[in-house]
């Protein structure tokens, strides 16, 4: 087909329509067959928001109804002999977020009729629970198969009220209510598959569901969900080539530009390198590297969580290392941030290892480190994003041209009509300040970088220049500059191939400011 005409699936997450109405599809169809045939009946899988565990979903929908003529020149076409028809149970939970306790029964009622307006209802049956459990056993006599229950986005009703201590726990009542009958119907059921973000084990689905399988790690899974690097340079290398034509780029450049953007995703180590397929594939639409992902929502619970447990924008910007059982801890009892970081998509594994069983997680990509940061601002320096999004643009455009003072007098000038607010009366406020700027330019920074004779405060490297800064708070940038000298913090640099540039700043307790500057 010609990728001119090429359709992408914006928004489409059901299978039937993408096969029927032509649009692209990335074949994950080896992973249903090795799914459907593994031994494991009732399977879990974890993915980040968007990455395509719907669409998953809708795709054994239609291999377990038997509609192989979807399925034609596809992966399991060659691999499934049978293609028996199923009863299918399909229980979308993403329709929940933000719902009171009637709401959710409401909402759970109605899923339950659709099916009972099938397979038939019976009067003694009151509760969800009793409801499920009839259905699936007459699912089963009436068809003479075994039913089907596929459940997406099973957290998504308590995934906004997980650190509320009075909704969490009812709402949690309602959903372990509706997942009871699974294990008991075991005879009735075939298959059972569920998605979701994070892992609420005191849900009781997973103490209680004591035979449900977690793939969500596994090696052999890695890919089941986003686009491998494979997959871009295979199936979608006719795309890549009009996307490079359109952007005006080379083909590799192009690609270096997708990679550093969307790329940067494991799931488990060793792992295929894996994209973002929600900002990747309305990359290719609109011929346009946009943050697609991070603009379709920010969870406001994860500002709040960063905020609650005091994690600071350096150390939001840092790698930090973890054992495996950090991804098993309840979601309702971290301890720390970082978890929830890792499931919900702003975190991924850099690389682990296995014999310590232990990985290093940081952030992915470009997209997510500059969405991240951007979130910040309001906290960090003010709330009038617009005025910050100006700066930062002036800065961006002046430090293109390696003028470094101009970008600190937009800075100053744009301090200066920040409101004042509390807690900036200290050194590491300014350098935090400093790192999300330069993080949100999209150039590499790091603070308090070792060096034989000390500590330099921040480096930030661009494509033309290294630059080592220092801060001072009610001192001379004269007296930081000295520092820099004394402590022959640039010979630490003299290999990295670029000019070395010493940038002294100090900022003033009493204006909030930067009060003088010097570079050398």
């Amino acid at each position: 087909m010609d990728t001119q005409q090429r359709l992408y699936p914006i928004g489409i997450q059901t299978f039937a329509d993408i096969r029927n109405e032509n649009y692209m599809y990335i074949d994950k169809t080896e992973y249903v067959y090795r799914m459907t045939h593994s031994g494991a009946r009732y399977i879990f899988l974890s993915r980040p928001r968007r990455f395509g565990k719907s669409l998953l979903v809708s795709t054994l929908h239609s291999y377990f109804e038997g509609r192989r003529e979807l399925f034609k020149g596809l992966a399991i076409d060659m691999l499934e002999k049978e293609w028996t028809v199923h009863p299918v149970l399909h229980f979308d939970m993403s329709m929940a977020k933000h719902m009171e306790k009637e709401q959710l029964e409401s909402m759970l009622n109605l899923q339950l009729l659709k099916y009972e307006n099938i397979y038939g209802k019976v009067e003694a049956e009151k509760g969800v629970n009793d409801r499920l459990a009839g259905i699936i056993q007459r699912a089963c006599t009436q068809t003479g198969q075994k039913a089907v229950v596929l459940i997406d986005e099973y957290d998504a009703p308590l995934l906004d009220v997980v650190h509320e201590d009075t909704t969490l726990p009812v709402l949690r009542n309602v959903m372990r209510n509706f997942y009871s009958p699974l294990k008991a119907c075991d005879p009735y059921l075939r298959f059972v598959f569920m998605t979701g973000i994070t892992k609420f084990s005191q849900l009781s689905i997973f103490s209680e569901l004591n035979n449900l399988e977690n793939i969500s790690m596994l090696e052999q899974y890695a890919a089941v969900c986003g686009i491998t690097e494979e997959e871009i340079l295979t199936q979608m290398s006719p795309d890549l080539d009009t996307l490079a034509q359109r952007l005006g780029l080379s083909r590799e450049n192009t690609f270096a530009k997708l990679k550093a953007k969307y790329d940067g995703y494991h799931f488990t180590w060793p792992s295929p390198d894996i994209y973002n397929p929600f900002s990747l594939i309305r990359a290719f639409a609109n011929a346009k590297l946009d943050a697609y992902w991070f603009g379709s929502g920010t969870p406001a619970y994860l500002i709040e969580m960063i905020r609650k447990f005091r994690m600071t924008p350096i150390q939001l910007g840092e790698t930090c290392r973890v054992g495996k059982e950090e991804f098993d801890t309840p979601t309702e009892r971290i301890g720390s941030i970082i978890p929830l970081l890792y499931q919900s998509g702003y975190y991924t594994i850099k690389k682990g290892n296995p014999l310590t069983e232990s990985y290093t997680l940081g952030i992915p990509n470009q997209e997510v480190r500059i969405g991240l940061f951007r979130s910040l601002i309001p906290y960090y320096v003010t709330t009038d994003t617009i005025s910050a999004s100006s700066t930062l643009i002036t800065m961006a455009e002046c430090l293109l041209e390696d003028d470094m003072d101009g970008a600190l007098r937009a800075m100053q000038t744009f301090l200066g009509t920040v409101p004042y607010t509390d807690n900036t009366d200290y050194e590491g406020h300014w350098q935090q300040v400093l790192y999300i700027i330069f993080s949100l330019l999209g150039y590499y920074a790091d603070v308090e970088v070792r060096t034989p004779k000390g500590r330099v405060d921040m480096v930030m490297r661009t494509a033309t220049r290294l630059y080592l800064v220092e801060l001072k708070l009610d001192s001379a940038a004269e007296t930081a500059m000295q520092q820099i000298d004394l402590k022959q913090y640039p010979d630490r640099f003299a290999l990295c191939g670029l000019p070395v540039i010493k940038v002294a700043i100090s900022f003033d307790r009493e204006t909030h400011n930067i009060s003088n500057w010097e570079i050398q």
